[in-house]
């Protein structure tokens, strides 16, 4: 049964799982710092996964069907989520970047874009990344599963991200927390600071993340240093972070209601990845499945 958003919020477990999942996001930008940066801020999230879910969803039987400009403006403008120039940049970039390619038939109108090997790939980790964060909170299967069963990638991601979008507590996110997501490469540096708690404790009122050498890392996320330096400011501001070195301003304390708003977010997103992963089962193998995950590994390794 999927994990609600309630029990992740107020799952111990779930705050330490997101230190770990915040390192598996710096790896991947470690990994490929140009793709990583599609999913820097929350509009590029929301854009990227609603392109992808139109990329699956492209049925040959259904003219039209497919990620096309027009079908993910549509989406995306229909919330406000990103206007209508911006989906159309947001796509340029994808195509010049190689993250996605025209389709065979893309000679028609509407052209339909697919997405590239590279690009699969990586939403394949990303989907195991935050499985693999759910199971480090009830000690679940899902990961393997998946791995064992990758025909539900498919079934999953275009649930996920259809379901997220339309979620009004995911799409805006609380205040604090949009300050860094709604930025460009903010997303990367709430990560890394989410990172850098060593544990979490329900008692505590803030954590050491330690020095924070804005020139460095400005550089590693491939962000200006007044821009890094402005948003750091503008969170010391909102009460979310404090320097623990006024004078200098090198040292930093992540405040323990910021870090609760951002697990209280994340959980609407991973209890609708959860749910997706649920209804993937059943459709792939209604009981063998979700009973015994395990059992069907054995029966996929043997």
């Amino acid at each position: 049964m999927a994990l609600s958003a309630d029990h992740l919020r107020s799952s111990p477990a779930f705050c330490e799982a997101l230190r770990v999942y915040a390192g598996d996001l710096q790896g991947e930008y470690d990994g490929n710092p140009r793709l990583a940066r599609l999913l820097s801020s929350h509009q590029r999230w929301l854009l990227s996964q609603c392109a992808f879910a139109l990329h699956i969803e492209h049925d040959p039987d259904v003219p039209g069907s497919g990620l096309t400009a027009s079908r993910l403006r549509d989406m995306i403008t229909a919330s406000n989520a990103a206007s209508r120039n911006t989906v159309l940049n947001f796509l340029d970039q994808l195509l010049s970047y190689r993250f996605i390619r025209l389709a065979d038939e893309a000679t028609r109108r509407p052209r339909r874009f697919e997405a590239t090997e590279v690009t699969q790939a990586a939403m394949m980790r990303w989907i195991l990344a935050n499985l693999a964060t759910l199971d480090r909170v009830d000690g679940g299967s899902r990961a393997e599963t998946l791995v064992a069963r990758p025909e539900l990638f498919k079934l999953i991601q275009p649930q996920a991200a259809r379901r997220s979008f339309a979620h009004d507590g995911w799409r805006e996110p609380p205040p604090r927390v949009a300050m860094f997501l709604w930025t460009e490469a903010g997303g990367l540096v709430m990560d890394e600071l989410v990172r850098r708690i060593e544990a979490t404790d329900p008692a505590a009122e803030r954590y050491d993340v330690g020095r924070v050498d804005a020139r460095a890392m400005a550089e590693h996320f491939m962000m200006s240093r007044t821009h890094l330096q402005r948003l750091l400011r503008r969170a010391v501001e909102a009460g979310g972070l404090q320097w623990q070195d006024e004078g200098k301003k090198t040292h930093l304390w992540f405040m323990a209601d910021l870090l609760e708003e951002y697990c209280g977010w994340q959980a609407i997103k991973f209890s609708i990845i959860d749910e997706a992963f649920d209804h993937a089962l059943r459709l792939v193998a209604p009981a063998e499945t979700r009973e015994a995950p395990v059992q069907l590994l054995a029966k996929v390794d043997g």
